[in-house]
């Protein structure tokens, strides 16, 4: 087998490769934007490398990579499955895996408090693949932090360079890959391969706040397309009222397109979520039947915040701007998941969509943002 340094020619879809004592760890956010958030969460979310791979040619047959994970634990709730590594040939998915030792982060959301405890290295192994020259892509598991070691093969492997348009994405949990059968499998990563483009996903777990320092990232990273999904954390965290919530998307905006001011930049509203649909947050979990299970436990009152509220804000919010921006689009969210998909495909948790949901999410948005005629087609720029 032959060792190969990991390099940033190899990696996709991280913004930044920071160098640890294992090796490399890939970020969603830039070290300027880390420092500016000391929130547990975010540091957790933006660490964990949604819609990373590592993409190379090769005529090997047998691949091993080292990696040193990081899982979270709760208190109280069942065991979360291991993460999985996807690998693709040529564009089709050939094999999954997952990886042994790592560390462990144990955290109580009732205090609030974590516990830490430290594991080995360990190996994914992926052998049996056809002996010819083939572009190889390993993604990267999306729900745990990962630290990129060694990578060997029983034969050379060179860079591919990038290719097609890059899809910038930014949103929540949902767009994360929560409850996502693998990382190949979350909406926005189906939703790009269905419309063959290049995904930098900038889903954040329970972080998807209009941070202005988000936006800035947003502004500075290329892209040829963007979109952003918002609305369902300020709800279950009820971070801010009405009166707050307009400026703040205005600036969201405004601050992207200091970056990108002619590039179609599509704003979707929330799926369905019943639970926050006329019921502002906080949201909170509840284990107590040996399952997660989130409920919302505000109360009704002008200027707080619910999905519904939030949709009609951010229609008008777009709408408004379009007479300036002919570039800015709405979508609503409740088009790839709504009423008569909750009924045949509940939220498992009342939150978030389970695998067959992303699968549907995706193809709605793939046909509706890169389809024909679609906000984000080739050609959408005007």
């Amino acid at each position: 087998m032959i060792t190969r340094p990991i390099t940033a020619d190899l990696v996709r879809g991280a913004l930044e490769l920071e160098r640890t004592e294992h090796g490399l760890r890939p970020h969603r956010l830039p070290a300027r934007a880390r420092a500016q958030c000391a929130d547990g969460q975010l540091a957790m979310a933006e660490a964990q490398p949604s819609g990373v791979r590592l993409v190379f040619r090769t005529t090997a047959t047998a691949i091993e990579l080292d990696t040193l994970r990081t899982t979270m634990a709760y208190q109280g709730a069942p065991p979360r499955p291991d993460g999985v590594y996807d690998l693709l040939v040529d564009g089709e998915l050939t094999a999954k895996a997952s990886t042994t030792g790592g560390n462990t982060v144990l955290i109580d959301l009732a205090t609030g408090t974590t516990q830490a405890q430290q594991g080995p290295v360990g190996t994914v192994r992926f052998g049996g693949l056809p002996e010819r020259a083939k572009q190889v892509e390993i993604w990267l598991p999306h729900n745990e932090l990962t630290e990129l070691a060694d990578l060997r093969t029983d034969a050379p492997i060179e860079p591919v360079p990038p290719q097609g348009r890059t899809w910038l994405h930014h949103g929540s949990s949902i767009s994360h890959g929560s409850n996502a059968a693998s990382p190949t499998g979350t909406w926005p990563a189906l939703a790009a391969a269905s419309a063959g483009v290049q995904l930098v996903n900038l889903g954040f777990s329970g972080s998807a706040l209009l941070d202005p320092f988000t936006a800035r990232t947003l502004r500075d990273t290329p892209a040829e397309v963007i979109s952003l999904k918002l609305g369902i954390n300020l709800v279950n965290l009820d971070l801010m009222r009405l009166r707050a919530f307009g400026p703040a998307v205005h600036g969201f905006l405004d601050t992207i397109r200091e970056g990108h001011p002619e590039t179609p930049l599509l704003v979707v509203s929330p799926i369905l979520c019943p639970i926050h649909e006329h019921t502002p947050g906080p949201g909170m979990p509840d284990f107590s039947t040996g399952q997660v299970l989130f409920h919302a436990t505000g109360e009704p009152a002008p200027g707080r915040l619910t999905l519904t509220v939030i949709r009609a804000e951010l229609a008008r919010i777009v709408e408004q701007r379009q007479a300036e921006d002919a570039n800015l689009h709405y979508l609503d969210g409740r088009e790839l998941y709504g009423e008569a998909d909750f009924a045949e495909l509940p939220l498992p948790d009342r939150l978030h969509p389970d695998a067959a949901t992303h699968r549907r999410i995706g193809a709605r948005f793939a046909a509706l943002a890169f389809g024909p005629g679609g906000p984000l087609s080739n050609g959408a720029a005007r």
